[in-house]
C-alpha cells in the first residue's frame, strides 16, 4: 500500500539535490582526479552511525573534522551513499568511509563555491551558517567549530556562480 505525504518539504528536496552537487563533483574527481586548481574541503560527522574512521581518529575528532582532498589523497572511490579514500594523516595512511548523510559542509576554495547542509538535531534540523569559502589552500586536515545558526534565510543562486 502506498502512502501519501501530506506536505512537500522543499528543504529536504533542495537539500538532496545539493548533495547530488557534491557526490558529481566527486565522481569526477574518481574518474580523473581533480582537475587544475580544484580542491575540495569536506566537513563531515565522525559521530554519524555509518561514517567508517580509525578509533584514533575517532578519538581525537570525537564529532566532526574537515579533510581536503587536494594532492595527498587516494583510491577515491564514489559509490551510491558514501564515499572512501585513503588520505595521510601523521605519515599513517588511513582510509575513511563518509556517508553523504554525514557531510555538513562542503567547499571549493579555487571555485570559490561552498554549500552548508543541514543538521539533525533532536529530530529537528539546524542549518550552518558557512554558505562560502575563504578561498584559502591546505593539505592539512583541520576541525572547524561550527554553531547552530540563526533561522533559515534566502539566498540568492547567483552568489554561487562563477564570474
Amino acid at each position: 500500500m502506498q502512502t501519501y505525504l501530506t506536505e512537500i518539504n522543499y528543504d529536504k528536496l533542495i537539500e538532496k539535490s545539493l548533495k547530488n552537487v557534491v557526490i558529481e563533483a566527486l565522481k569526477i574527481a574518481e574518474d580523473q582526479g581533480l582537475p587544475g586548481e580544484n580542491h575540495f574541503y569536506i566537513t563531515f560527522k565522525t559521530n554519524h552511525p555509518q561514517t567508517k574512521i580509525s578509533a584514533q581518529l575517532k578519538s581525537q575528532y570525537p564529532e566532526e573534522m574537515t579533510i581536503v582532498l587536494q594532492h595527498q589523497f587516494s583510491n577515491l572511490l564514489v559509490d551510491k551513499n558514501s564515499f572512501c579514500v585513503d588520505l595521510s594523516f601523521g605519515g599513517i595512511p588511513q582510509t575513511l568511509t563518509i556517508p553523504y548523510d554525514a557531510i555538513i559542509y562542503f567547499a571549493d576554495p579555487y571555485a570559490k563555491f561552498g554549500l552548508s547542509f543541514n543538521e539533525e538535531i533532536n529530530g529537528k534540523h539546524e542549518n550552518n551558517s558557512d554558505l562560502a569559502s575563504n578561498g584559502e589552500s591546505s593539505q592539512t586536515t583541520s576541525v572547524e567549530s561550527r554553531e547552530a545558526s540563526a533561522p533559515a534565510r534566502v539566498i540568492s543562486i547567483d552568489a554561487f556562480r562563477k564570474k
